[in-house]
C-alpha cells in the first residue's frame, strides 16, 4: 500500500542547518541526523501504526484517536496546505521516536505575510543525548524560513526557555506572556495567564518565545 507523505519531503532536503545558531556537536542535520537508522521526514498517514501517537502522549493527553480519525485528521491537514508534522524515525524498528509541528498562520498584517508556529514538541524518553531535541526544532525552524514566514513563536515552560535560547529564539521583554482559555475542563471558562513574574510554580509558567526572520 502506497504511503502518503504530509507534506513534500524535498523541503527538507533544501535546509541549510549552517544558518542557524544552534550548536551541534557532532554536526548533525534533517539529511544526516547522525545515526543511519534514523530518518527525518514529514508524518505519513501510516504513522498510525508506528506509534506517532504514542509518542505524543508522552507529551500531553491524546485520548482514544482510532485509525479512522487519524486518517481524518490527517486529510484534512494535508489539504490545508499549512500544517508540516515533522517526525524522527528509527528505521531499525519502525517506530516514531521524535516529532514537532510547524502550523502556518496566514495573516493580512505585513503585506499578508505568513507566521509559523512551533507546537508539539517531544522526543522519546529513551533516546536522549543524540541532540534529537534540539535537531527536531532546528529542523522545523529553518521549515519555516524556507516557507517565507516572517516570524516563528512557540509557548514554553520557565525551564525551557534556555534550550530555546540556544537555538535562536528571543523572550521579548513586556510581550512574552502566555494566556489561554481552556474549553475542555469543566462548564467554568478558566483563563490562565502566565508570565515569568507569575506568582504560580515556576515548573508550570509559561512565555512565549520567537524567532524573527525579518531582522
Amino acid at each position: 500500500m502506497e504511503e502518503t507523505y504530509l507534506y513534500d519531503p524535498s523541503l527538507l532536503i533544501k535546509l541549510d542547518f549552517h544558518r542557524s545558531p544552534a550548536k551541534f556537536k557532532p554536526f548533525i542535520s534533517a539529511a544526516n541526523p547522525g545515526e543511519p537508522w534514523m530518518k527525518v521526514r514529514p508524518l505519513k498517514d501510516s504513522d498510525y501504526d508506528r506509534g506517532f501517537l504514542q509518542l505524543l502522549s508522552q507529551l500531553t493527553h491524546v485520548g482514544n484517536v482510532n485509525r479512522t480519525q487519524f486518517l481524518t485528521r490527517f486529510s484534512q491537514m494535508k489539504a490545508s496546505g499549512d500544517y508540516f508534522v515533522t517526525v524522527i524515525e528509527d528505521t531499525r524498528k519502525n517506530e516514531i521516536i521524535g516529532a514537532a509541528s510547524l502550523v502556518i498562520e496566514r495573516k493580512f498584517i505585513h503585506n499578508c505575510a505568513v507566521r509559523g508556529r512551533l507546537e508539539d514538541v517531544v522526543v522519546n524518553d529513551t533516546y536522549r543525548g543524540k541532540q534529537l531535541g534540539k535537531l527536531i526544532v532546528v529542523t522545523v525552524s529553518l521549515l519555516a524560513e524556507e516557507l517565507g514566514c516572517y516570524k516563528m513563536s512557540l509557548d514554553c515552560k520557565d525551564k525551557l526557555i534556555k534550550f530555546y535560547e540556544s537555538l535562536g529564539y528571543v523572550a521579548i521583554p513586556g510581550n512574552s506572556n502566555s494566556m489561554t482559555i481552556r474549553y475542555d475542563e469543566g462548564p467554568t471558562l478558566k483563563r490562565n495567564t502566565t508570565s515569568a513574574g507569575s506568582s504560580g510554580t515556576v515548573g508550570d509558567s509559561c512565555q512565549t518565545v520567537s524567532l524573527d526572520f525579518a531582522s
